[in-house]
């Protein structure tokens, strides 16, 4: 008897809303994110080759653009590597790219300050930003969240020629961050750990922002311009003052498992066409530019 249907229907068993949301949320998750944490790290090409036999089951994982086949860990294989050239970055000084792969989630005008995250239930942006942190650039500017699939590849990038000038770490919670979670939770983003990286363009000066958010299993961010792994444990500084210039597609970090980036521009820029809720975006295509 074939595997095909069995595989299916536990497929649709775990996307059914109230179960999904239960297993990912109504569960001890920050236990869950550090046993997902240290097991990902176990260097075992048999328990890793294992390992991502199971997650095929359950996710739409594609390989064939990665640079290697092969992996040590699930860590390996969260954090992989692409082949030169798999995302081209769009070349025109005007254009914000994409940082990462990701599904287009709530995006468009920030409203004095107020986004949404799903149908009746909003936010603020300073909130999210956190304390300290002048949110006032992108008050009535243009922002984008991009989620990223476990399946995703997980690395992301300067979205132009910058120079990072500060990140914030935010500690907080793991809630999951996909669609039915966003639908229950108020405020999830701003609940849960997160970074925020403030930028300016280069040479224009204009400011932009990336807020990197951490979710269930996830909870660990790197970023390689600073030398640093954020996560639930991390006890070193909270805010990280910095002068890293960064040229447009060069990688910035990545995540362990999968997340969400949100992507903040002031009010002089718009979406580029064709940017809307649930599209499929790549990492270099144009995301937002100058109107």
């Amino acid at each position: 008897m074939s595997s095909v249907p069995l595989i299916a229907s536990l497929r649709r068993l775990v996307q059914q809303e109230d179960l999904n949301f239960l297993l990912t949320n109504r569960v001890p998750r920050q236990a869950l994110t550090h046993f997902m944490g240290w097991f990902s790290q176990i260097r075992s090409p048999l328990l890793a080759r294992l390992s991502i036999a199971v997650w095929r089951l359950f996710t739409d994982l594609d390989l064939s653009d990665a640079r290697r086949q092969r992996f040590d860990s699930l860590h390996d294989c969260f954090t992989r590597e692409l082949k030169p050239g798999a995302r081209p970055i769009d070349a025109d000084e005007r254009v914000l790219c994409s940082p990462s792969d990701g599904i287009v989630g709530a995006c468009g005008r920030v409203q004095d300050g107020q986004l949404f995250q799903a149908k009746g239930l909003d936010y603020r942006i300073e909130e999210l930003f956190g304390p300290g942190q002048d949110s006032t650039p992108f008050r009535n500017g243009v922002w984008v969240t991009l989620r990223l699939t476990s399946s995703m590849y997980h690395r992301f990038h300067a979205p132009a020629a910058c120079e990072i000038e500060h990140v914030s770490y935010i500690s907080g919670d793991t809630w999951n961050v996909n669609p039915i979670a966003l639908q229950r939770v108020e405020r999830l983003f701003c609940r849960n750990e997160r970074a925020v990286l403030r930028a300016r363009l280069r040479p224009s000066g204009d400011p932009i922002a990336l807020v990197p958010v951490a979710a269930i299993l996830v909870a660990s961010i790197r970023l390689h311009f600073l030398d640093v792994l954020l996560h639930l444990r991390w006890r070193g500084a909270h805010e990280m003052p910095c002068q890293a210039v960064a040229s447009k597609g060069q990688e910035l970090g990545w995540f362990q498992h999968g997340s969400t980036i949100l992507v903040f521009a002031p009010g002089h820029f718009e979406l580029a066409p064709g940017i809307e809720t649930g599209q499929l975006i790549r990492m270099g295509q144009a995301l937002m530019r100058i109107a």
